[in-house]
């Protein structure tokens, strides 16, 4: 017997195929591209303030002396009469990005059950057997001697 097989629809005709295909599309851009990003996020994560400014005499560091990895962390600068105004990514927002990354915001679901259980077996219950009497025959039993004699 010959097996026939369905038809499925392309998937374009359905709604939010569409979403689903860029979607796919970004997740592949991030794949092959996950050791940049996290090295990325790892140099806003770790960089200081000190990277960037010298707290001695308050003044920005010359810019062949601050770290690559400290100008990937610089967010806004903005230029004002009093001097420069410098502004990095958030700190606590790229480490947490991080640690659930990393796995470590990730939680057990049976982190509060024992990890030990105990098992009770309880077996069968003793099963009483029963002799069918003829009516004419009698039937002398004791307890104490445990077997029955016709």
């Amino acid at each position: 017997m010959a097996r026939m097989r369905k038809q499925l629809p392309p998937i374009g005709r359905f709604g939010g195929a569409g979403l689903v295909q860029r979607s796919i599309g970004r997740s592949e851009t991030l794949f092959q591209n996950k050791e940049v990003i996290a090295a990325e996020l790892i140099a806003m994560g770790t960089t200081r303030i000190t990277d960037i400014v010298d707290l001695h005499t308050g003044q920005v560091k010359p810019l062949d002396e601050i770290p690559d990895y400290a100008l990937a962390s610089i967010k806004k600068i903005v230029a004002t009469e009093g001097g420069v105004s410098i502004e990095l990514f958030d700190k606590v927002g790229v480490l947490r990005v991080l640690a659930k990354a990393s796995g470590l915001l990730d939680v057990e679901k049976n982190q509060d059950r024992p990890s030990i259980v105990g098992i009770n077996m309880k077996g069968p219950e003793p099963v009483a057997s029963y002799e069918v009497i003829e009516d004419g025959e009698e039937e002398a039993w004791s307890p104490e001697e445990g077997e029955r004699s016709v």
